[in-house]
């Protein structure tokens, strides 16, 4: 059997054929493969620095539309007593330029325990949660990630405007 390969994003309105569930590791990655929630292995070949958001769409090789959703994975969900705290230990964890998703009232990041200790330092309250991660995407032009892990596993940097909503994603 030979497997389809997505070379390419499909339009945001196309209908959708099939699904794929990915996480945050396996959406800035350009090149993998992966299953489909119908249970087919599909490859996957973008171009270099290309990061796959939750609700994108690939094109497969046969005409078929798959739609990205973000994997439930584990992440640090982190709270403060108010905006200028959450905003301070945001702005520590930025200086450390992993991922993070910016929400209503809290900041998600990958688990990593030396920014759990730098965030309960600066006051900041963590706990886990297992949700689909979306971090934001940087106000540096075109899409690409940086991997570069320290020796403390700390992850890439992220690089993206994405024009379809109006600011940095």
């Amino acid at each position: 059997m030979t497997l389809i390969v997505a070379t390419s994003m499909a339009p945001a309105g196309r209908p959708v054929d099939e699904v794929i569930e990915l996480a945050f590791e396996q959406r800035e990655r350009s090149r993998f493969r992966a299953t489909l929630l119908s249970g087919e292995e599909i490859g996957v070949d973008l171009p270099p620095g290309t990061l796959l958001r939750h609700g994108d769409r690939l094109l497969l090789a046969d005409g078929r539309i798959v739609a990205i959703e973000a994997a439930p994975e584990r992440l640090l969900e982190v709270h403060a007593h108010d905006a200028i705290e959450l905003a301070r230990i945001a702005y520590h964890i930025g200086n450390r330029h992993v991922p993070v998703q910016i929400g209503d009232g809290f900041v998600r990041l990958l688990p990593d325990h030396v920014l759990q200790a730098m965030i309960e330092r600066l006051g900041g309250h963590v706990h886990e949660v297992s949700v689909g991660f979306q971090p934001e995407s940087g106000a540096y032009g075109h899409s690409h990630v940086h991997h570069q892990h320290d020796d403390q596993g700390h992850g890439g940097r992220i690089h993206v405007f994405d024009p379809r909503h109006g600011k940095s994603d």
